[in-house]
């Protein structure tokens, strides 16, 4: 039994090791044929990465050949550009040679010429001094004593022609005045609509009798004529029942003459001084409304922390129209909008609300500036640290500066939207108001105008001198001299009236 066993252990290990050996020899062969294989693929891949390098470089070879080419050929344009280019020089240095000997030959003749007509000059001049010294001689007045003496004999006689050619032009027109006057009446209708006029140049006091009137007047007209140099309002007091016309174009000169005429009626005082005393305690009061007007706005409007001076401004618009629509409400209107169309497209609402509510704060400066409004608005705005973004908004709202925001264009087409609204502005109204400025701008560019008034509807001038500077006569040349310049520099309809008051105060105090 054991015998038997160690056999078939035997014969296990034996067949065991003819497997290993046949099994070694198989794995050798399959080795020696992968090995083969790969071999093959090798020299393979390494025949055709040569084929593909050759390829390649004879590739790269030829590009580099033809930009070789490209460039021999620029560099033969190159120099054929240059040896034009100089031939051309060639030929500009003979022809400025060429012409450089005629300017010399040019310059030798003129320098012969000078010489002579310098001898003729001094000829001359000879001459004319022994002439001008024989001339003192017969007369008996030097040269410059004969030119001044001639000088003032010709103003002399240029003033004189001019007084009677003033006076013959003021009898003829007081010949011809109610036709005139008819003329200014029809061409004012044509030109502006009634109820423009009367809603923005007029306003209406009401008074509880026909007594006060009188007061108001004064004796010999004192009372008014005050009043009216102290606000710049024409007072017009007529037959209308318990009523009184204010007529300015500026409504915070009417405003001013309607509360100081509520004051003074009220107390029963009526004399020049007193009126001076109201008509300023009045504006003070103005002041202090138009700043509580621009507070009460911003806070109804949501737009917080503005310059002082900003808030000022916006009061000032309810007292400002623009194309006959109120700057205020236009501007509120624009602010509002603007947020609107902002939130709707996904921008800063409040930045859009504070750049509509300030876009035309530069039409209420204290002084007439010369830039346009948009411009001097975002100048204001810079100088009052608003953010970039509003101050370009406000310049940029009738492209006047570049847009460099999202919130311009919003402005500029919210400010359009309220303008072109049916009803919302008058043309003609903003005109009329520039016509009023510039008349009075253009009297008060005189020497020794204190102040000018444009009163019924910018048919007549006021205006006031310092007696220590003019004196009658000169008024009367002034009044002549704005008068011409009105008719040479402005268009207006019918005519113009020009009025030079000249007055004389005196002041003491008691102590």
């Amino acid at each position: 039994m054991i015998i038997e066993i160690i056999v078939g252990i035997v014969s296990l290990v034996a067949g065991a090791a003819i497997m290993w050996f046949v099994l070694d020899k198989v794995l050798k062969q399959r080795k020696e044929t992968i090995l083969k294989e790969a071999e093959l693929k090798a020299e393979g891949v390494k025949q055709e990465k040569t084929l593909q390098a050759k390829e390649h470089f004879i590739q790269l070879k030829s590009e580099h050949e033809a930009q070789v080419n490209d460039r021999n050929n620029k560099l033969v344009i190159a120099e054929n550009r240059i040896k034009q280019k100089e031939q051309a020089n060639s030929q500009k240095a003979e022809e400025l040679q060429r012409k450089k000997k005629e300017l010399d030959t040019i310059r030798e003749n003129l320098t012969l010429q000078l010489e002579m007509v310098e001898k003729k000059n001094d000829e001359l001049n000879k001459f004319h001094k022994e002439h001008v010294a024989k001339l003192e001689a017969i007369s008996g007045l030097s040269a410059n004593e004969a030119k001044s003496q001639l000088i003032e004999n010709l103003k002399n006689e240029a003033k004189s022609e001019a007084m009677v050619s003033i006076n013959e032009i003021m009898d003829e027109a007081k010949l011809t005045a109610t036709k005139e006057a008819k003329k200014v009446v029809l061409e004012t209708i044509q030109r502006v609509a009634s109820e423009v006029a009367v809603e923005n140049s007029v306003t209406v006091f009401n008074i509880e009798n026909d007594e006060v009137k009188g007061r108001i007047i004064g004796r010999e007209g004192r009372n008014i004529r005050a009043l009216e140099a102290a606000t710049g309002v024409e007072i017009v007091v007529d037959d209308t029942p318990e009523a009184i016309v204010l007529s300015a174009f500026d409504p915070i000169r009417r405003e001013t003459a309607r509360l100081a005429l509520h004051q003074l009626v009220a107390d029963g005082r009526i004399h020049p001084a007193r009126i001076e005393e109201v008509v300023g305690k009045v504006k003070k009061q103005l002041e202090e409304e138009v700043v509580e007007v621009g507070k009460r706005t911003a806070i109804d409007l949501g737009v917080h922390g503005l310059h002082p001076e900003l808030i000022r401004l916006i009061g000032k618009m309810k007292y400002r129209s623009s194309y006959g629509q109120n700057l205020l409400q236009h501007s509120r209107e624009v602010a509002n909008l603007s947020a609107v169309m902002a939130s709707e497209l996904g921008l800063n609402a409040k930045l859009a609300k504070r750049a509509g509510l300030l876009h035309d704060i530069g039409k209420v400066p204290d002084e007439e500036p010369e830039l346009p409004h948009a411009v001097f608005g975002m100048k204001l705005a810079e100088k009052y640290k608003e953010r970039p973004e509003v101050s370009n908004a406000i310049g940029a709202h009738h492209e006047e500066v570049e847009m460099t925001s999202l919130i311009s264009p919003i402005v500029q087409v919210c400010d359009a939207i309220s303008g072109s609204r049916p009803g919302a502005r008058r043309e003609i109204i903003d005109n009329y108001i520039k016509r009023l400025k510039d008349l009075e701008s253009l009297a008060l560019s005189h020497p020794g105008v204190t102040s000018t008034y444009a009163i019924q509807a910018g048919r007549e001038l006021r205006v006031i001198v310092g007696s220590d500077k003019v004196s009658d006569k000169d008024a009367e040349e002034l009044s002549f001299k704005i008068a011409k310049k009105i008719h040479d520099e402005m268009t207006y309809p019918g005519q113009v009236k020009v009025t030079v008051i000249r007055e004389t105060r005196a002041v003491s105090f008691a102590k």
